[in-house]
């Protein structure tokens, strides 16, 4: 069943724009360690943090509440597999409240998403709840 759904567009200029006036003060505040390596690393630093700051974002608001009621960016982190796929993990309230919202005998997954076409970036996550005995 799904539990929560978001989205959310972000202007790469507008992040670049913030990325150039704020620098570590916001990359610190906003994103983790290894979002911060992925985006160095890549050629287009503000079009990757553009897309996790959607996907965070949309996150919160599959989660139901927005950046609001103690949700900190960092309570929610976009890594990759190898392959490549976007994950998305939750650590602190953002984790509180999706075991709050997960109905008992039931595990959730977090789906996220990442596109970009200059100058946005968007991002779509979905909440599911899977009973724990369903196979994968």
């Amino acid at each position: 069943m799904i539990l929560g759904i978001g989205t959310d567009l972000a202007n790469i200029e507008r992040i670049a724009g913030v990325l150039e006036r704020h620098g570590d003060r916001f990359r610190n505040r906003v994103f983790t360690e290894v979002e911060q390596a992925k985006a160095e690393r890549r050629a287009d630093v503000a079009g990757t943090y553009a897309k996790r700051w959607a996907a965070k974002e949309a996150c919160s608001k599959a989660l139901g509440t927005g950046l609001r009621m103690g949700i900190a960016w960092k309570d929610m982190a976009v890594s990759n597999l190898s392959t490549g796929q976007p994950i998305m993990q939750v650590t602190g309230w953002a984790a509180e409240r999706l075991a709050a919202m997960t109905p008992e005998g039931h595990e959730a997954i977090i789906h996220v998403t990442l596109t970009d076409d200059h100058p946005w970036a968007q991002a779509f996550v979905v909440i599911e709840a899977r009973p724990r005995n369903a196979p994968g």
